[in-house]
This record gives structure tokens, C-alpha cells and sequence, in this order.
């Protein structure tokens, strides 16, 4: 039993960092690229993008 608790928070914990490790290309592309080009949008954080690709990914999500 707690093998499986062990296993379950590791990827989960995976899941988490490897989420935010592709969250961070985003945000760059947003601060760098977006807001300079576009008037009256502002910087996003990292948390704010990764918050952000998690509801595209749940908005655009392929139901096949």
C-alpha cells in the first residue's frame, strides 16, 4: 500500500514540474513577443501562464 502512495505522489509530482517546465517557454514568448507588439496587455507571471495552459488544455482538450 504505501508503495503505491509513493508511486502516485512521485508522478504526480513529475506531472507538476513537467508542467511548469513548459509553461515558462509560453510566458517568455507572451512577455517578449505579445506585449510589446500589442498595447494594453501586460506581463504575465509564471504561475499565471501555467494556470493559463492548463485551462487551454482543458478548454481544447480531444475527446477522440
Amino acid at each position: 500500500m504505501d508503495n503505491v502512495v509513493i508511486k502516485f505522489v512521485s508522478l504526480l509530482f513529475i506531472a507538476v514540474a513537467f508542467s511548469f517546465i513548459l509553461s515558462y517557454p509560453l510566458m517568455e514568448l507572451w512577455n517578449s513577443c505579445l506585449v510589446p507588439a500589442v498595447t494594453g496587455l501586460n506581463e504575465v507571471s509564471w504561475t499565471q501562464m501555467w494556470g493559463i495552459s492548463i485551462l487551454a488544455s482543458l478548454l481544447i482538450k480531444s475527446t477522440n
